[in-house]
Parts: structure tokens; sequence; C-alpha cells
């Protein structure tokens, strides 16, 4: 006879809040405010108590289960990224590449137009995402937010429609790609 016991462990996670950077927790919405913008997510804190206490914020798990501890991690990875962001906004680049059709990028309002990408004669058009800082330098497009989810989105949506179907991969090699996330060159 086989007994399953689970282990339940009293778990804690500080999260130090930088100077100029305020952190306002209301139930379960936590907004993050600084000199570059302001992040605000809603979390499922479920059995986990949240607190400010000075500058830090307290995570307290009584009794967390493994399924606790995981959720506590992520919320303690999300909100590192919202003060991160407000520090210092995420940065994607990428490049407009091409070797048959020269490919032009324009942004009007909040669209993204990519003009004669392998020919064709109507333009694809890109919605672009709130908050959301879009520079269009010649062949190079950076992307910039506070918030490290719609920064990624913005560059993959780029990325996404210039995705080529129904042609050689090898031959047809032009599209816009992702070259850096931040400090990481890809």
């Amino acid at each position: 006879m086989h007994i399953s016991i689970k282990m339940k462990k009293n778990l804690i996670k500080e999260i130090k809040i930088p100077e100029g950077v305020e952190v306002s927790i209301s139930e379960n919405i936590i907004t993050v405010k600084g000199k570059d913008g302001e992040n605000k997510r809603a979390f499922n804190f479920g059995k986990i108590l949240v607190e400010r206490v000075e500058n830090e914020i307290i995570l307290k798990g009584q009794n967390a289960t493994k399924k606790e501890k995981k959720n506590m991690n992520s919320i303690t990875a999300h909100i590192k990224n919202m003060i991160k962001g407000i520090e210092k906004k995420f940065e994607y680049k990428l490049k407009i590449c091409f070797s048959h059709f020269p490919i032009t990028v324009e942004i009007k309002g909040d669209e993204g137009l990519i003009k004669n990408f392998l020919g064709e004669r109507i333009p694809r058009k890109i919605k672009l995402l709130k908050n959301v800082d879009i520079k269009v330098n010649k062949d190079i497009i950076t992307v910039s937010s506070c918030d490290k989810e719609l920064a990624g989105q913005a560059a993959a949506n780029f990325e996404k429609a210039t995705m080529i179907r129904k042609r050689d991969r090898r031959t047809f090699q032009d599209g816009i790609f992702i070259t850096s996330k931040g400090e990481k060159e890809i």
C-alpha cells in the first residue's frame, strides 16, 4: 500500500522597489508608475497574500502546495518585469530583409503598412498596439514599451505579417525578422 503525502511549506518572496518607482496594490490589481510610464496588471493571487511594506512587496503563502509555489514564482517574475520596464523600456529591433522587391514600412496613426512585399500591389496592414513606440529607420524597426508583453507582441506582429507560404524559403528570404530582444542578440 502506497500513501502519498503532500508537502506543504510556508513560503515568502520579497521584491525590492527601487527609488523613483511607485507601486500600489488594490485587491488583485498591481500598478507600477515611474518616469517612463505606467504598468497595470490584474493577477489571480488565490491563497497568496500580497502586501507592500515600506519599499518592498512581500508575497506570502501559508502551507503552500506546489501549484501555489509555481503561481507565486510567476507573479514574482511578472512584478519584476513590470518594475524593470518602468526603469528602462523593453526594446526589440527588427531588420527588413529583401532580395527580390524592395520593401518599405510606414507608420500611419494606429496602423503599420508593409508596401511592395514580394511585389504585392496591396500593402499588408498591421494594427499597432497602444503604449508601444515604433520607429522605422531605413531597414531597422525599433519597438519599445514599458510592458514586456506588448513590446514582444508588436514585434511578433511585424514578423508574422511577412510570413511566406507556398514558396520555397531557401529562395524567397524576404521578410521582417527580429534581430535583438533588449540586450540579447538573436
